[in-house]
């Protein structure tokens, strides 16, 4: 079975076991309090232009969505999304489960415009029941999105502008930022990212690392106590170092960037190969995630040698489904893909 279903399915770069193996017998302090980490966190800080940015490190992409939004925001505030925003959609309920209600917004291609955020702004408080409805306090986000699409810096500058005129968060999932950050669509750095959002995490979990994702705090409010957040959400590992390990390997020279233009290229040869071969894409993807319409006979006929993912319903005989490439996807399984579409 060849699993383009996630790209989170296999291991980690074999850079980084080296690097967990050759250092496996060091003893260092607990918590992310090791030497690793504050390299790390440095690394990320130089990356990003970001002196002042707090770095924290955490497990994974859930754990980090609803750490931070917790650590932002009072009891009777909430947040904004997408309708498709992971936090909506693929958390079961994490966010709400911590007291916050999620508050989606309609999306286009799995983003939300500024002209929306601030069109529901202006909605709560002209309410004459405001006090009695959830307070929008943050905006969240993830880039790419859900559907594989990307902010532009223009409309990431809008929606920066909207949130600091309403006095909201601006906070960016990053989980696969590596892949947008690839894509030939993509118009956004890490220091844009620095200057636009509050807060945003770079995720390693989907790109080369065994797991772990890194906070990056802009915000000087949302800096404060956030370990304390860390500890009580449960996600302050004990051998904090295995996660600073991997990100200075990750990042200390661009193996990060490098292992998204691969996926980037071969999800781009595999959605070649999808419309020269006639299928109709459900939305046209710049990063790593692919989606195509195909005939239910034909997605039998390929589930018996690739995973892949269900998306919709399209009609009574065709079905939309998502390709993932991955850091560790091989070219020869693509051709194997585009051989057996054929």
């Amino acid at each position: 079975m060849i699993r383009f279903n996630s790209d989170y399915c296999e291991g980690a770069h074999p850079r980084l076991l080296a690097k967990l193996v050759s250092t496996n017998l060091e003893q260092t302090p607990g918590y992310g309090e090791d030497p690793y980490c504050r390299q790390a966190a440095q690394t990320i800080r130089d990356l990003c232009h970001a002196p002042k940015a707090a770095v924290h490190f955490l497990v994974g992409g859930t754990q980090t969505n609803l750490t931070v939004i917790a650590a932002a925001l009072r009891p009777h505030q909430g947040v904004l999304c997408a309708d498709t925003g992971h936090i909506h959609v693929h958390e079961t309920g994490s966010i709400e489960a911590c007291g916050h209600k999620v508050l989606a917004l309609p999306s286009e291609n799995g983003k939300i415009s500024a002209a929306a955020v601030d069109a529901a702004i202006k909605a709560h408080y002209a309410s004459s029941a405001f006090e009695h409805t959830v307070q929008p306090k943050m905006v969240y986000i993830s880039n790419p999105t859900e559907l594989g699409t990307l902010y532009q810096k223009a409309e990431l500058t809008a929606l920066h502008e909207v949130c600091s005129a309403h006095g909201l968060y601006l906070f960016m999932d990053g989980a696969r930022l590596a892949y947008g950050l690839a894509a030939a669509a993509n118009d956004l750095t890490l220091p844009d990212l620095a200057s636009l959002c509050d807060v945003f995490y770079i995720g390693g979990t989907k790109v080369g690392a065994l797991f772990g994702e890194a906070v990056v705090i802009m915000h000087p409010s949302l800096q404060s106590d956030f370990r304390y957040l860390i500890k009580q959400r449960g996600g302050m590992l004990a051998k904090g170092r295995l996660l600073g390990l991997q990100f200075e390997e990750l990042l200390c020279d661009g193996l990060y960037f490098e292992l998204g233009r691969h996926a980037v290229s071969l999800a781009m040869k595999l959605k070649k190969a999808f419309q020269k071969t006639g299928y109709e894409l459900l939305i046209d993807s710049p990063t790593n995630q692919q989606f195509v319409i195909l005939p239910d006979t034909l997605l039998k006929s390929l589930a018996e040698n690739f995973a892949f993912e269900y998306q919709q319903r399209i009609d009574a005989s065709h079905s939309a489904v998502r390709f993932c490439t991955s850091w560790a996807t091989k070219e020869e399984d693509i051709d194997r893909l585009i051989t057996a579409l054929h």
